[in-house]
């Protein structure tokens, strides 16, 4: 055989090692969260190509086309559900990026023991954020473009319309692109304040979680959650009073429900753990169902994680479907018992839209909790193995897994239903506090009562169970191809 014969080989192999992705883009999380940096940056094209046709629709009618009320409307909720979108892609990437950071430890750990510096360590983490960000927001801009284009023209196709003055393709397009990117790249970086923590004599352990007590060190990141739950309660109650004037008063609240669930999401290892505690008495005193509540509570920090993007998406949905229900029931005493058809068929209708795209905020928690709840059985290798080493069945082993996931997925939906509805009615009360239902009353002042609807809820319930059972396919054959040797080698 020739030099360049045996040359071939090895240039190839160089070759495909230059073309194939990074080792670190290949880890496991790292496509959920290109998967959701793209979902979201989709569903802001989407909503702003559909927006700017509604728009375009409306200023073509001779009627309600000088309307500036309808076009800003139409520009808040877009803005409003664009945020809400990233807001929750924001959490769920950096409880993602956390996650991974600990199952790194021990490769971090190397790294500085020959002389890595930690803030170094951040930063490449950092970069990596913007990657996954860039390509999730790319992929997201031309699928999303691809939607709109697909279903505005099966509108156009259904009700033979012809919109003037509305393009498709514009510059527009790229802000949601651009503001997922970012917003990945900071979620990763908040998520990676763990690499700061990592010495080197942790090059002999595995992943690395933070226990109770440790959690409850942490006083800085706890008292920051307990300002912005505090300040976030006081605005929500400052809104609802001043909804009792003035419909600006959903402002005011709007604002403390964003500090107060960010202040919640931040607090979540100390909130989250007696609520898992409490539903894991539901499971009963069996060996798996213990092992499945006690891996759920030892590690509160992991368990959170996984658990708060749920209660985001359950939260998300009861809260409009409680606030759009509120508003119909009070409008109809105000119609004397019974709204217009019309009307009523409006408000339906507003209802299943805005179920449907809020629907996308909570299809994003969905994809984080079975990234983590992956991920954790991956980094649970020796943990698994040990067990199997014990005797523990594969079938005990994967009801464990099961029973973990749907430990974590009750809590959350509990938590969210709670407060969902309060946030439906903090909404609801805030904007027609101070509408007069009853012409005879003194004031114009009206308490709202919570109307909570039990369709959306029983689908949210659905919902919930059919996550759980998702959620638990990949770890539990995962789980189940542990070789006891092997994890208890590693």
């Amino acid at each position: 055989m020739s030099a360049l014969t045996a040359e071939r080989p090895i240039v190839a192999g160089r070759r495909a090692a230059a073309s194939a992705p990074p080792a670190w883009l290949r880890e496991r999380g790292m496509g959920a969260s290109i998967l959701v940096a793209a979902i979201s940056s989709a569903f802001g094209v989407v909503l702003i190509s559909t927006t700017d046709y509604i728009a375009a629709f409306l200023r073509a009618d001779p009627y309600v086309g000088d309307s500036d009320t309808l076009a800003f409307v139409l520009s808040f909720l877009t803005v409003l559900l664009v945020g809400v979108a990233v807001y929750v892609a924001a959490i769920v990437t950096a409880n993602t990026f956390a996650t991974v950071i600990a199952g790194r430890t021990r490769r971090i750990a190397l790294l500085r023991l020959i002389g890595a510096s930690a803030r170094g360590q951040r930063a490449e983490v950092a970069r990596q954020g913007l990657i996954v960000g860039a390509l999730g927001a790319m992929l997201g801009l031309v699928g999303g473009t691809a939607i709109a284009a697909i279903g505005l023209g099966a509108a156009d196709a259904a009700w033979g319309l012809s919109v003037p003055g509305f393009a498709l393709v514009q510059p527009v397009l790229l802000v949601p692109a651009v503001i997922v990117a970012l917003t990945t790249w900071a979620a990763a970086w908040a998520g990676s304040r763990r690499v700061l923590a990592v010495t080197p004599l942790q090059a002999l352990g595995g992943a690395v979680e933070a226990s109770r007590e440790q959690i409850t060190a942490r006083t800085g990141r706890n008292v920051g959650a307990a300002v912005l739950l505090v300040a976030g309660a006081a605005l929500l109650a400052a809104g609802v009073a001043i909804g009792l004037v003035i419909p600006l008063g959903v402002i005011v609240a709007f604002v403390g429900g964003i500090l107060s669930f960010t202040g919640l999401a931040l607090g979540a290892t100390l909130v989250m753990p007696p609520v898992l505690r409490l539903v894991g008495r539901l499971f009963g005193r069996t060996a798996t169902a213990r092992l499945a509540a006690e891996n759920a509570l030892r590690y509160p920090e992991r368990s959170s994680r996984m658990a708060i993007g749920v209660v985001m998406g359950v939260t998300l949905v009861t809260m409009f479907a409680v606030a759009i229900e509120s508003v119909k029931v009070l409008l109809t005493r105000a119609g004397g018992g019974s709204l217009p058809v019309e009307l009523a068929s409006v408000l339906d209708s507003f209802s299943a839209i805005m179920m449907g795209l809020v629907a996308v905020s909570a299809v994003i928690a969905g994809v984080g909790l079975v990234n983590l709840l992956t991920i954790g059985v991956v980094q649970r290798r020796r943990e698994l193995g040990l067990l199997r080493a014990l005797g523990v069945s594969n079938a005990q082993v994967r009801r464990m897994v099961l029973l973990e996931a749907a430990h974590v997925t009750i809590a959350a939906l509990g938590t969210g239903l709670v407060l969902g509805i309060a946030y439906g009615w903090a909404g609801a009360q805030s904007l027609l506090g101070s509408v007069r239902v009853d012409p005879d009353q003194m004031t114009s002042m009206t308490l709202v009562w919570p109307a909570v609807p039990p369709g959306p809820l029983v689908a949210v319930v659905a919902a919930t169970t059919v996550l759980t059972l998702v959620a638990a396919v990949v770890p539990t054959r995962l789980a189940t191809r542990v070789a006891p040797v092997e994890a208890l080698a590693e």
